[in-house]
This record gives structure tokens, C-alpha cells and sequence, in this order.
């Protein structure tokens, strides 16, 4: 089980460490399920089936956007990223050279 996969040992981390761990985790089952979602529905025939499994794909992705948000809202870095990536007009590469020259 990925939440166990750990590459420190737990009583050395912070309690904000393992709820990191914990959310980055989650976020990447969120997503994977998401992923496995639209291809099942992508390879089914039948309309009614493939409805539904679209619909858990858009449950999916909304439980990966709070977590994204629970990150944004407790890590600084996240935060960061965040605000200069998402919901731009432009190059995304553009971006980050305009976000470096900031630095």
C-alpha cells in the first residue's frame, strides 16, 4: 500500500510530515482513479456504463482538487506553485522563467 511507504523512519517525522505524506498520497490515488475511469469508459460500448463511469472520473477529479487545495493551504511551496501556474493565460514555460527572474 503506497501510504505506507515511507523514506524515513515515522517517529522522525514531523506530524505535518506525515500529513504531507498522507495528502500527496491520497492526491495520487485521486488521479489514478481518475486516469483508470476515463479509460474504461473510453473502451465501453454501452452508453449507460460509460455515463456512469465518467461520472466517478469527475468524482475523482473533484476529491483531487481539494486535495490540491488542502495542500496549497498548508505548505508554503505548494502555495508558491500554485499561484504562478495555475489559471494563467501563456507559455507555462514562460511562466516559470518570468516566476525565476522574480527570484
Amino acid at each position: 500500500m503506497s501510504s505506507e511507504v515511507l523514506h524515513a523512519p515515522r517517529e522522525r517525522l514531523s506530524k505535518e510530515t506525515i500529513a504531507f505524506h498522507q495528502a500527496v498520497t491520497s492526491l495520487m490515488e485521486e488521479l489514478e482513479a481518475a486516469d483508470w475511469y476515463r479509460q474504461r469508459a473510453d473502451d465501453c460500448d454501452v452508453s449507460a456504463l460509460k455515463e456512469v463511469l465518467l461520472h466517478n472520473m469527475r468524482e475523482e477529479i473533484e476529491h483531487a482538487a481539494m486535495i490540491l487545495e488542502w495542500l496549497r493551504r498548508n505548505s508554503t511551496d505548494f502555495d508558491h506553485q500554485l499561484r504562478t501556474y495555475l489559471f494563467r493565460e501563456g507559455s507555462i514555460t514562460e511562466l516559470e522563467k518570468a516566476d525565476n527572474d522574480e527570484d
